[in-house]
């Protein structure tokens, strides 16, 4: 039995690396590309410039100094949960290109992950570019966080990662039905867009449009990562209870929609 288990480690391991070894070349391919892609998460950027006048003149909690380093902070976590899974597999059931993924001895989400996984790597230096540019841009904001604050943000924004993953990847079932599943997808980033910190950080809701907020997945893919990294208070009880909540909500449920969608699939004559 010992030997069973270290044959199957091994064997793990193998795949794992000659995944990890394809899709970080594969990535590196497109890496101006990805500059591009990164481009396109400036949003915080151009918000924060109205929160730090409307700071100035009003009280939200947040001095303008704080605002900057949210903002930053908020678009840092965004860079490192940027999905793309439900445009790819609706593409691979469209076309029929699903097919020979099933035929290999790993569920073909793994695919997904690892490509995700690798651009995170490719990505990550040139996130370390623009925020250079940032704190010359604004020196008053610089800060170096503390060794946990970093620690506390790595794992933070993996969770993250890990959820927002497995929420777009059940969205993405939806292509054994719908043509066009990306609209489940476009439907969910505006409910994203409004309850995540990207665009104003919580601090600056009404207490009861946050408490309610907070027993949301939205939160905890932005705006907790933000303020770990920023070194506020946080209630890692709490998150980890409704991260753990809606992580296995979705796992059921992605579970449950690919079986049927397998089905769905073949007797399509796929």
């Amino acid at each position: 039995m010992p030997n069973h288990w270290s044959q199957g480690l091994r064997r793990s391991s193998r795949i794992l690396r000659a995944l990890v070894t394809t899709y970080y070349a594969y990535m590196l391919e497109y890496r101006a590309e990805l500059l591009f892609w990164i481009f396109s998460g400036t949003l915080p950027f151009i918000l924060m410039g109205a929160w730090i006048e409307a700071a100035q003149t009003g009280r939200f909690g947040f001095s303008s100094q704080q605002f900057a380093q949210y903002y930053l902070a908020a678009f840092v976590a965004r860079q490192m949960n940027f999905i793309w899974v439900i445009w790819e597999f609706e593409k691979e059931v469209n076309q029929g290109l699903l097919s020979p993924r099933l035929l290999q001895p790993i569920d073909p989400a793994w695919h997904h992950f690892i490509s995700h996984v690798t651009e995170r790597m490719v990505r990550l230096p040139m996130v370390a570019i623009l925020v250079g540019i940032f704190f010359a841009l604004y020196p008053s904001s610089f800060w170096i966080p503390s060794l946990g604050q970093v620690l506390g943000f790595a794992v933070a924004v993996s969770l993250a990662f890990c959820l927002r993953f497995l929420i777009q990847y059940t969205f993405a079932m939806a292509a054994f039905w719908l043509e066009k599943a990306v609209a489940i997808e476009n439907v969910w980033f505006f409910l994203y867009l409004l309850g995540s910190g990207i665009l104003a950080p919580l601090e600056v809701f009404p207490l009861e449009v946050r408490s309610a907020i907070e027993w949301t997945p939205f939160p905890y893919l932005i705006h907790f990562p933000a303020t770990l990294l920023m070194g506020l208070p946080v209630n890692w009880g709490k998150a980890l209870l409704v991260l753990g909540l809606w992580s296995g909500a979705f796992w059921v449920l992605n579970r449950w929609l690919w079986r049927k969608g397998l089905r769905r699939y073949s007797g399509m004559g796929a």
